[in-house]
């Protein structure tokens, strides 16, 4: 699969359900991978933090998580089939989870979060094997308790839902000890799940103002990482677009350019 590159991201060209195909094929496999959800304030964080940068390079998968990604994506003729988020990939693997009888382990924000959160999955999907949960609130010293208990749960796929860069550091400090097939790391997808936050509305997801409604609910906590970030998003597109094109433009130019011929030199020296 050929990723597309938008800015300083690669991405995989998949959708949803594709994204779940693929992560039962790995875990029938007995392979192992994680995945990577990446929308404009994280790929703006990348460009800032180098290890985060190299923890996405290194996923199994890449999806684009906002829709001013694939946008970006099909002006810059590099087109994703759609967005993909972490939230809608919590629903899809648990959904193929139960009918395929992976266990999932679901760690992150605090215990009455991810309580209701697995409350709320299990009454969607009641055969759903979760093998253990635990809150994000943990020390350093507290971090082999709980990689330890995900790897004795034997589960499957472990979702992570710590915020950005924690829950990748955590993946990659932790990961050969882990024990599990698939990992995905889903930000605050679980005060959703639980009913602590609102979604924005369907019409709003669709014409990429997500970012505007989750503003609207945490303006203090939420103005500069948004704002900031998607003023740089646009800036540095429009400056990538503009390079791409002059340069487009000048080898054009050089190649309409008659070839010049010498006249030869037959003079000797004496």
């Amino acid at each position: 699969m050929n990723r597309k590159t938008i800015l300083n991201g690669s991405f995989d060209p998949v959708t949803t359900a594709e994204t779940s195909d693929w992560a039962t094929r790995l875990i029938k496999l007995g392979e192992r991978g994680y995945i990577c959800t990446v929308n404009v304030a994280i790929l703006m964080m990348m460009s800032a933090d180098s290890q985060l940068q190299k923890f996405v390079e290194r996923a199994s998968l890449v999806v684009a998580d906002g829709q001013p990604i694939v946008w970006a994506s099909r002006w810059l003729s590099q087109a994703l089939p759609e967005r993909v988020t972490g939230i809608d990939l919590i629903d899809s693997l648990a959904a193929r989870a139960e009918k395929e009888q992976f266990g999932i382990y679901l760690l992150g924000a605090t215990q009455e979060v991810i309580a209701t959160t697995v409350t709320n999955l299990k009454l969607r999907y009641p055969q759903l094997n979760i093998c253990g949960f635990d809150d994000g609130y943990f020390s350093a010293t507290e971090t082999s308790e709980r990689v330890q208990a995900i790897r004795q749960s034997g589960a499957q796929i472990l979702i992570v839902g710590m915020g950005v860069p924690r829950q990748e550091i955590f993946l990659e400090e932790n990961w050969s000890d882990l024990g599990i097939n698939l990992a995905i790391g889903v930000g605050g997808s679980f005060d959703v799940i639980a009913g602590k936050k609102k979604r924005a509305p369907l019409w709003m997801q669709k014409v990429g103002l997500e970012w505007l409604y989750r503003l609207i609910q945490e303006p203090q906590r939420l103005w500069k990482r948004y704002l900031v970030t998607n003023f740089k998003f646009i800036y540095l597109l429009f400056s990538s677009s503009i390079a791409d094109w002059g340069k487009s433009l000048l080898a054009d130019w050089g190649k309409s350019l008659p070839l010049r011929s010498f006249p030869e030199n037959n003079s000797k020296i004496s």
